[in-house]
């Protein structure tokens, strides 16, 4: 069994460690051993806890030995992206600016799985200050690598974690999602992912000082897990869910709501907004409606989502708006090239007056009750994390083409965190090589229905990770 460790779901492990089969230790050695032959050819993990994770390894085979009750993540190892906070490491962004800025706190995502248990064992890699494009590459630690095939992005932003925890060198990874940033990752790798509804859970994303960001940072973002089981993704979600005093905005909703009469209904909507969509990514969409059908769920194709480009457009606007007084000075820490994903933006979508400015928080507050009254219909809606397999690595800084593509294949992960809905991307199979996938989005704090149809699908289609790299070149 020591051999296998990192293999193991991190609910087995957990388990595992709790009963005394094994010991934290020997589970965070299996993990970091695994890093040492893993990590050289992915670049995921950019600072390496070993030392930190071993000396908390010990601590709970203490209190183990002590008779103390271990939490439901006893002894579990996760990566952290390196826009949250770890205390006592540095938060860098991915910017060389940033190298020193130590955490003087665990944000408090991180403290909360560290309450249940957890183990932090390293930060995980990101495009620079989560600005520079999709594609995980920063200018402090460079390119991290796909493991199915080094020739497409492992995505991003939160792909450092989505690599890590495919590979196996950590069990749980903890990213953000503002757009689809740990969706599009989660269905490039093949692992599953939860972006959870705006206010599920408490966070942090102060930069610097005690100044908060504007309001579509604050809303727009939420942290979220990513595993390899939606067992375990469900185990992360009860743990980091509810109020915080750190994070006014999370509130104290149950983390499972009232049962729905059955059959639930669930929409499918495989091309949303009409833009296109690849072969492969509509025939992931059949499987999954497929596989709910099986499992009993009302599955029903329906001509679109609400207002998908007025969304968008929206969506551009208000970021845009609220980002550019601060362009001038963010540009200059994002090295050479990284300025290019938000300049052609800027230059697409320029910023608005206060007088606009205020006429799209009321578009914005309009599109979410055009999704809360089609979810009041559709408590499931089943879509793609992005339109085609994964792409090419820097395609979206490319041109203004490859912007373009980039943007219309997220776009349904784009608009539900626009109007603060949770989605939960779960992998549905292997195309030609690749993982393909899909998401279940669900009503504002149901995140509990949508695992529990994530977990429908992965009962029929089977769990594509742990795996080890495979860098072959494509050709095509």
């Amino acid at each position: 069994m020591q051999d296998a460790l990192w293999t193991l779901p991190a609910t087995a492990q957990a388990a595992a460690v709790r009963s005394g089969d094994i010991s934290a230790v020997e589970l965070i050695d299996s993990h970091l051993q695994r890093i040492a032959e893993i990590n050289p050819q992915v670049n995921a993990v950019t600072q390496l806890l070993a030392e930190r994770a071993r000396d908390a390894a010990a601590q709970t085979d203490r209190r183990r030995a002590a008779g103390e009750e271990l939490g439901p993540l006893a002894g579990v190892p996760f990566t952290v992206k390196e826009t949250t906070a770890v205390e006592g490491v540095p938060t860098t962004f991915g910017t060389p600016r940033f190298r020193d800025l130590v955490a003087k706190t665990d944000a408090p995502p991180v403290a909360r799985l560290r309450a249940a248990g957890a183990i932090p064992i390293g930060h995980s890699n990101m495009p620079t200050l989560i600005l520079a494009g999709m594609h995980t590459r920063s200018e402090l630690f460079g390119d991290t690598v796909n493991p199915w095939d080094s020739s497409r992005t492992p995505g991003g932003t939160s792909g450092g974690d989505a690599v890590a925890v495919a590979t196996g060198m950590a069990a749980l990874g903890l990213g953000n999602d503002s757009g689809g940033s740990v969706r599009v990752p989660a269905m490039f790798c093949g692992v599953a992912a939860l972006k959870p509804s705006t206010g599920r859970f408490p966070a942090d994303h102060r930069i610097l000082g005690p100044d908060d960001p504007g309001p579509a940072s604050q809303t727009l973002v939420t942290d979220g897990p990513l595993a390899r089981t939606v067992g375990d993704l469900r185990s992360a979600y009860e743990v980091l869910a509810g109020a915080d005093p750190r994070d006014p905005r999370a509130v104290p909703v149950p983390a499972y709501g009232e049962p729905l009469p059955g059959p639930l209904k669930v929409a499918v909507v495989a091309d949303p907004g009409g833009h296109g969509v690849h072969s492969t990514v509509r025939s992931a969409i059949e499987t999954a409606a497929d596989a709910l059908r099986d499992a009993g769920y009302d599955v029903r194709e329906v001509p679109d989502v609400p207002r998908m480009d007025e969304a968008l457009e929206s969506y551009g606007r208000i970021t845009v708006t609220e980002f550019a007084p601060t362009w001038p000075v963010v540009r200059k820490l994002l090295g050479n090239g990284g300025d290019r994903y938000i300049e052609m933006t800027m230059e697409q979508t320029p910023p608005e007056s206060a007088d606009e400015f205020m006429k799209l928080m009321g578009t914005w507050m309009n599109i979410r009750r055009s999704w809360a009254e089609f979810l009041d219909e559709y408590p499931l809606l089943i879509g793609p994390s992005f339109t085609e397999p994964p792409v090419e690595p820097g395609l979206e800084s490319r041109d203004r083409a490859g912007r373009d593509r980039v943007g219309s294949g997220m776009r349904l992960c784009t608009v539900t965190s626009f109007v603060g809905v949770p989605g939960v991307a779960v992998p549905t199979g292997v195309t030609d090589g690749l993982p393909s996938g899909v998401q279940i989005v669900g009503r504002a704090f149901r995140e509990d229905l949508c695992l529990a149809a994530a977990q429908s699908l992965e009962d029929r289609l089977g769990v594509l990770t742990p795996l080890d790299p495979r860098l072959e070149v494509r050709t095509d």
